[in-house]
């Protein structure tokens, strides 16, 4: 196995074995056990309008009643601190197996102030969300009553009725339903109270968390048609491109892959062999040519290394994912998209570095320096942007300082290091040039060609069928992270990232043969753009969906909606032109 596969994998298995211990490290600091009248703690988190998930406010920042003193949870991660949770013990006491048919929260007369501020958030369709042990709680500040000639009611709920489930020592199940509604009137004395009951349940502990998946959305008839359907296309394009590698291209590229002096060789004059080459056409005029260093060298060769990392990262994540399940732990998918990039930086080096060197690069530093800060840069500009945006509008969204340091120090101590490591090993193991031609030292003239085999039109067309494999998981994928929605198969998400990878690869290699039998050799830059120019479809879809399909509304909203699908689609063209 070559070494740079060899180091590759051993770096994914390194991160591989540091996620599977994540998941595992939550529950030993809380065990999720109980004992007969122990206080089960429940937690209030955030609070927003519910057609926007990214604008989000702590649950004080609306009137509700207050704890005396705001203890805070001192379990929070870099994933949980990345996504905004900010839980704070609520003055609901709650014991476990001890039903408790009505408690007074608390009870206040509503200032003038306090009232608007229930009546904007009751008319905006305002949600919140509680944890009582890590499950999450959802429930409606109040409901909008029409009494006609334009009149309204805004109608406040005052009572949490709790409903829980255990299994032996451990809490399985919570309901929320919240009752009770009064209007919202200024100076009006409002009684919050809540009620809480216990069942016994035979659902496990492992399996406490399948009540929040969707599955007959997500296990609908038209998930499996689309694999069906992508599956067929791999087929048919896999056949494609065996029968012009086999048919069109074999018997040349041996011939071509000698010493241009050994073709003339065998025949005492060499008139045959002169008159079989005077014959060629297309893209066997440039065979000296097709392995010329690519422009922007530097840059391409960045482009190339983190697009090799990212398909490592995914490939990670994934496999992660299906050994245990992001969904259960909050913040876990972020804290594990972090540290696996960081560890997967040793492949961008190392891809990078060796490509750059075969390609007679000599400023191997300035290669290093990119690969590091191609994708983080991109990342580091929007999330910046983002946050003030967030912190203008005093959302949880905002990233706080001491957790922005956090990812720094990763990217400094972590990331950054292993990028230069692997550019070291790459240039020296790696970045002996193998080409199988010799590289003529005139470049050859290209010759006029239809508008039809010029590389903007490769480009263009080369994300079709990519796009066209994927983006019914794009839909399930943006419903999953826009709507509330726990995405939990990541099966069917491993598959269609294969599909794609595999029509990429094919869609590619027809690309770059119909422009080098134009005589085109400058098919470097153009087999990457086509594969990347994926991401502008999955954008284009993206628009749509944001308009169409959702009820977004507002400057935060809209900002970090495009924010977060820009990085997404920028990651995505790199992955898939690399």
């Amino acid at each position: 196995m070559p070494r740079s596969i060899c180091c590759s994998w051993l770096l994914v298995l390194v991160a591989a074995l540091c996620f599977t211990l994540i998941p595992g490290a939550q529950c030993d600091i809380d065990s999720h056990t109980y004992i007969d009248g122990e206080e089960v703690i429940l937690w209030t988190n955030r609070v927003g309008p519910f057609r926007n998930p990214q604008e989000t406010y702590t649950y004080y920042s609306l009137p509700f009643c207050q704890p005396e003193k705001f203890i805070e949870s001192d379990h929070e991660g870099l994933g949980e601190a990345m996504q905004g949770y900010e839980l704070i013990k609520s003055p609901v006491a709650i014991q476990f197996k001890k039903p408790l048919k009505s408690g007074v929260i608390c009870t206040k007369s509503l200032a003038p102030e306090e009232a608007e501020q229930f009546r904007y958030a009751i008319r905006n369709q305002y949600w919140y969300q509680l944890f009582l042990d890590d499950l999450p709680i959802w429930g409606m500040v109040g409901e909008v009553i029409n009494e006609g000639d334009n009149k309204e009611k805004h109608m406040l709920y005052t009572h949490k009725s709790l409903s829980l489930a255990y299994n032996g020592n451990r809490v399985i199940e919570v309901n929320l339903t919240s009752s009770e509604p009064v209007e919202v009137v200024d100076g009006t004395p409002i009684h919050f109270t809540y009620s809480v009951s216990w069942k016994s349940t035979e659902i496990t502990f492992h399996d406490r968390f399948d009540k929040y998946l969707d599955l007959p959305f997500f296990e609908h008839q038209i998930h499996w048609f689309s694999i069906f359907n992508s599956f067929m296309m791999v087929v048919f394009l896999v056949g494609l491109v065996s029968m012009i590698l086999i048919r069109a291209l074999k018997k040349d590229y041996a011939r071509f892959s000698e010493e241009d002096g050994e073709a003339f060789q065998g025949t005492g004059s060499g008139s045959g062999t002169g008159s079989e080459l005077g014959d060629d056409s297309g893209w066997k005029q440039v065979h000296g040519d097709v392995f010329r260093p690519p422009s922007h060298l530097v840059l391409f060769s960045a482009l190339v290394g983190t697009g090799h990392q990212l398909v490592m990262l995914v490939f990670s994540m994934l496999f992660l994912a299906m050994l245990g399940t992001y969904y259960r732990t909050r913040g876990t998918a972020v804290t594990a998209f972090i540290v696996c990039y960081a560890f997967t930086s040793f492949v961008a080096g190392y891809s990078a570095g060796g490509y750059y060197s075969r390609n007679s690069g000599r400023n191997w530093i300035k290669c290093m320096f990119l690969t590091a800060c191609l994708f983080p840069g991109v990342a580091v500009t929007i999330g910046i942007a983002l946050n003030t945006v967030a912190h203008a509008y005093q959302s949880l969204s905002y990233v706080p300082f001491g957790t922005m340091c956090a990812v720094v120090l990763i990217w400094v101590f972590l990331s950054f290091p292993l990028t230069f490591l692997g550019t070291l090993l790459g240039k020296n193991w790696n970045g002996v040039p193998d080409n199988p031609c010799r590289i003529n030292k005139i470049p050859r003239i290209i010759p006029d060609r239809p508008w039809y085999f010029s590389p903007p039109i490769n480009v263009l067309l080369g994300g079709v069928l990519p796009f066209g494999s994927i983006f019914i998981e794009m839909y399930f994928i943006f419903t999953s992270f826009w709507h509330y929605k726990y995405y939990y198969v990541y099966g069917f998400l491993f598959l269609v990232y294969v599909i794609l990878i595999v029509v990429t690869i094919c869609v590619t290699i027809v690309s770059s043969y119909f422009l080098l039998n134009a005589e085109d050799y400058r098919w470097k830059w153009t087999s990457f753009l086509s594969a990347a120019s994926t991401s502008v479809y999955v954008f284009l879809y993206a628009t749509y969906y944001f308009f169409q399909k959702t009820h977004m509304s507002g400057l935060l909203q809209t900002c970090f909606y495009f924010g977060y699908m820009f990085v997404f689609c920028v990651a995505l063209g790199i992955l898939c032109g690399a």
